[in-house]
């Protein structure tokens, strides 16, 4: 067993896509639209699905707008340099919602930034050896 995607609504697929592509470096993986069901699929990675993880961006047609809800916490990515990320985020248009550094009772580095719906993805700083 492994974990495919995780799903993800956005109000405005195509924002949602250039963030996760532009800003984050994610490579769209593949997109179909479901008129009868009015809504659009599309999955975004590091990888290619048969390898890892991905998220699966649903935009219902009709909802502009999504309450995250008090459940949800965040996305984590594994970076080489949570400083130098956070960086290229803020340099791509991205907002920075946490500055990279150590945690709060820890040493791990890590950083927080928002995608264009709010939702939070936390940039964890590879451990060096």
């Amino acid at each position: 067993m492994r974990i495919l995607h995780t799903m993800l609504r956005v109000g405005d697929l195509e924002k949602s896509i250039a963030f996760y592509t532009d800003v984050v470096g994610m490579k769209l993986l593949r997109r179909k639209d479901y008129p009868e069901g009015k809504f659009t699929l599309a999955f975004v990675g590091y990888q290619d699905e048969a390898d890892g993880a991905v998220l699966e961006l649903t935009h219902n047609w009709d909802t502009k707008k999504y309450d995250l809800g008090a459940g949800y916490g965040h996305i984590a990515i594994e970076v080489d340099n949570a400083y130098q990320a956070c960086e290229e985020v803020k340099k791509r248009g991205g907002k920075v919602t946490r500055e990279a550094g150590p945690m709060k009772h820890g040493a791990t580095v890590i950083a927080f930034i928002e995608d264009p719906d709010g939702y939070k993805i936390e940039f964890i700083q590879k451990k060096t050896v």
